[in-house]
């Protein structure tokens, strides 16, 4: 009798479990693909074969050590992510005596490093066990717990079901960035940090901000405050240094470093015109041999100039709290120069300036000193390097060229210099239809040398790069989400991850989890191909925009 107890108890059990089970499945529309994926793909990850649920009523992140000074990182991090593990479905939290032995409850966080620094050499590996009735995740840094944490999160199937995991993680390339432009069209805040919230669930961790160019100066300078009153495009069209300490903060919390970029000498206009004495360039009418109106780049010819530098960028090393800065250099037009009767003498009177290409690398060479003396690190355009300027040896070249990367990447590495690759990943273009898989197939080292360069750490990472002539805060994050994820995973995740069939499948379920995140992700696929993802074109939970009738 006792025996047959026993037996109808684990029937009854197992019936239990299964009904549970079958109530997950009915929450949500049925899916062919499963949820249950990581994007980006981690280095190393074997399930179990284990099937766990999650106690959505006692279900916290714990710190298993002492790491007093990232606590506050931790704590954050904790908030955020128990929100996204448990999203906003709803569950029974009545569990069968079976189905209790499988629940988890906690995750044990161990942190070994007590760093809050971020930069080039920030460690981001993460060990994560999912099983019950705690899941583990343990990390040198915070960063690696929050890189952990993503992960985890995107495995939690509707905020109640996950199935056992054992993964262990690190990034393949240390600079992984989106690159933003706020001059050619204005972003609120609150989209900037949308951004980050999305660059964080595909494991960015840069955010180059190209803040001001020739058409607007939105940035509101402390010690130029002159600047963004007359090159901004109206008064509540900057960022005030509250707006970038808060952008910066938000950042810092996502593991992601905020790297400036003020490009000059040439790209200057709007706010540089207010300065007096006046740094731009004036043109001249080569046949009147008077000025013209018009303003070309920064005169490297005059202290002022200088004068100019060496206190802006004091500011800037104060306001962004990156090492890097990033200077610009590039598509600097010589004819502004040639026609300044006053610039004409200077170059005369220096027999060591053969040429404009000469006159501008003078300009650079001040300039990196400037920052050199600051203790600045930095990032340029390949313009500077192509030009022959003594750099030094921490310098980042940003490859942008379309054409030949290649063999672009092969002299910067040659030479011995840290290079990123933004090249072949401007999303900025668009097309019909799906673009994705272009940016995805783009191998970093597939240059002459790239191996070797790869092994050594010279071939820094990658850049999705959205220039905004034709893009604001009305569509910028669905042109770039999730298309930027792709690129993500080549800056990520292996080498030898380049199944296009597999990552399409994933990134659609990414792009169903940004959604579900108040993120609005275009499609990936053609949903009018019933071939395509087995026909699976949609979300459990689709984006409603919010409308305001009239």
């Amino acid at each position: 009798k006792k025996f047959r107890n026993s037996q109808q108890q684990k029937m009854a059990d197992r019936t239990s479990v299964a009904m549970f089970k079958v109530t997950v499945v009915l929450m949500a529309v049925a899916a062919t693909t499963s949820a249950m994926t990581v994007f980006p793909k981690p280095l190393k990850q074997q399930d179990t074969g284990e099937t766990f649920f999650i106690d959505r009523t006692n279900f916290r992140f714990e710190t298993a050590s002492k790491v007093s000074k990232v606590t506050n990182l931790l704590n954050a991090a904790y908030e955020r992510y128990t929100t996204l593990c448990l999203g906003n479905f709803k569950a029974s939290s009545k569990y069968s005596s079976a189905a209790q032995a499988s629940l988890i409850s906690s995750v044990q966080v161990t942190v070994t490093d007590d760093t809050t620094d971020l930069s080039l050499e920030t460690d981001e590996t993460y060990d994560l066990t999912i099983t019950a009735p705690a899941i583990t995740l343990s990390a040198t840094t915070v960063y690696g717990a929050i890189r952990g944490m993503e992960t985890l999160s995107q495995l939690i199937y509707q905020g109640v079901e996950v199935n056992g995991t054992n993964i262990h993680d690190s990034p393949r390339y240390n600079f992984r960035a989106t690159m933003i432009d706020t001059s050619r069209h204005f972003y609120p805040v609150t989209v900037i940090k949308q951004h980050l919230d999305a660059m964080a669930y595909s494991k960015f961790n840069v955010l180059h901000w190209h803040i001001v160019d020739s058409v607007s100066y939105p940035y509101q300078s402390t010690k130029f405050p002159e600047m963004s009153k007359q090159g901004a495009y109206s008064p509540s069209h900057i960022y005030s240094r509250d707006d970038i300490d808060s952008i910066v903060n938000y950042a810092m919390q996502r593991g992601i470093r905020v790297i400036p970029e003020f490009d000059t000498p040439g790209h200057v206009q709007q706010g540089y015109a207010a300065l007096n004495p006046p740094i731009l360039t004036p043109c001249y009418n080569t046949t009147s041999n008077q000025p013209d109106g018009t303003t070309g780049p920064l005169d490297p010819t005059i202290n002022a100039t200088y004068d100019f530098l060496r206190a802006f960028m004091a500011e800037i090393k104060e306001v962004f709290p990156d090492k890097f800065v990033h200077v610009g250099g590039d598509e600097v037009s010589p004819e502004c120069w040639a026609s300044n009767p006053n610039i004409q003498k200077f170059v005369k009177e220096h027999p060591t300036i053969q040429s404009f290409g000469d006159l501008e690398q003078y300009y650079e060479l001040q300039l990196l000193n400037i920052l050199k003396e600051q203790n600045s690190s930095y990032i340029c355009w390949q313009e500077i390097f192509d030009n022959g300027v003594k750099i030094l040896p921490d310098t980042v070249v940003d490859v942008w060229k379309g054409g030949n990367w290649q063999e672009e990447m092969s002299n910067v590495t040659g030479a011995g210099y840290h290079a990123i690759l933004s090249a072949p990943f401007y999303l900025n273009y668009i097309s019909y239809g799906e673009d994705w898989p272009k940016y995805y197939l783009v191998e970093p080292s597939n240059f002459t040398g790239g191996a070797d360069a790869d092994k050594k750490g010279l071939v820094g990472g990658i850049e999705v790069c959205m220039w905004s002539e034709f893009v604001d805060a009305s569509n910028f994050i669905p042109r770039i989400w999730p298309r930027a994820s792709a690129v993500a995973e080549r800056g990520w995740s292996a080498a030898d991850v380049r199944d296009e069939d597999d990552a399409r499948n994933r990134l659609h379920e990414l792009r169903c989890k940004l959604i579900a995140r108040g993120i609005p992700a275009e499609p990936i696929a053609n949903g009018g191909s019933p071939t395509e993802l087995n026909n699976h074109h949609f979300c459990d939970i689709e984006w409603t925009p919010k409308y305001q009738e009239p």
